[in-house]
């Protein structure tokens, strides 16, 4: 059995980056926080955080994080002492940085708690729910993950966009895979497959790109249009920039449908009910459904 307040003082110190701030957060002292994670890594016999600063981690540390989080979730729809001292838990989603920006963040005041989201990429969150450090996530498979329920959410529809000058200077010749080897890409990061799994279907060869890494969908957006590179912007991020000019296709076939499905922990299921309904509507007013 963990000593469920060394596992607070732990968690206190991932979201907020110090010892300094947990103890504030928890009331406690500085000195409080330090022995009780000591002792915890004592206990598990292995180094839980790196110091820092700020304070991140380790990923047996990640582990203990989200174990305590889970707990708390589901003593939070307990009734009785247990499940009125269990304080706020915290909900863990794993969700893309487009999907948030473009219509996740209208369902995520319906979480039963704290929101601590994990941005990553939609091909990459399953991965996060396997090892048990999310209570759910929207993914690009069906799934269902083990121990998972799974909802089809529909659709996000991406455009291979750039500045109109960008095309002009880039793909006069047309958009071929010799200019797809020369013009400048723009990659969110490392994981984002987007850019080189549509020039596969328009080429039929594997080609990477010189490409720039702009890791925020503003960025990303705002890059495009300041005729840096091209890239695949989602499609009802872009709507007014398609009618003004702002941006253009680069072809007649510029589109690419990516599946989302909102996968959730099933021992979780009752308490995030609400989020679940929350999501699911917020992804039909959106996203293109069968």
């Amino acid at each position: 059995m963990f000593d469920y307040r060394a596992l607070a003082a732990l968690s206190e110190v991932v979201r907020r980056g110090s010892f300094e701030a947990a103890a504030h957060a928890l009331g406690v002292t500085q000195s409080a926080i330090s022995q009780r994670i000591k002792a915890l890594e004592g206990r598990v016999g292995q180094i839980l955080l790196d110091r820092g600063p700020p304070a991140a981690p380790t990923d047996t540390g990640l582990r203990l994080v989200a174990h305590f989080d889970q707990v708390r979730l589901l003593e939070a729809g307990l009734d009785g002492p247990l499940g009125d001292d269990a304080g706020t838990p915290t909900i863990r989603i794993a969700v893309t940085a487009d999907n948030l920006a473009t219509w996740a963040i209208h369902a995520l005041p319906e979480a039963p708690g704290l929101v601590d989201l994990v941005i990553d990429d939609q091909d990459h969150a399953e991965s996060w729910l396997r090892a048990g450090l999310v209570s759910a996530a929207i993914t690009a498979e069906p799934g269902p993950v083990a121990g998972c329920d799974s909802f089809a959410l529909g659709k996000m529809r991406y455009v291979a966009t750039a500045s109109a000058a960008f095309v002009a200077a880039y793909f006069g010749g047309g958009v071929n895979a010799a200019s797809l080897r020369r013009a400048p890409a723009i990659t969110f990061n490392a994981k984002d497959g987007l850019q080189t799994q549509w020039i596969t279907i328009q080429t039929g060869e594997r080609i990477a790109p010189p490409t720039h890494l702009i890791p925020t969908t503003q960025g990303f957006h705002q890059a495009a249009i300041l005729g840096m590179g091209w890239g695949m912007n989602p499609e009802i991020l872009i709507s007014e920039d398609l009618k003004t000019g702002r941006l253009v296709p680069l072809t007649e076939s510029a589109t690419l449908d990516v599946p989302l499905f909102w996968q959730v922990t099933r021992i979780f299921a009752p308490q995030l009910a609400g989020l679940t309904r929350a999501i699911r509507r917020a992804a039909r007013d959106v996203l293109i459904q069968p």
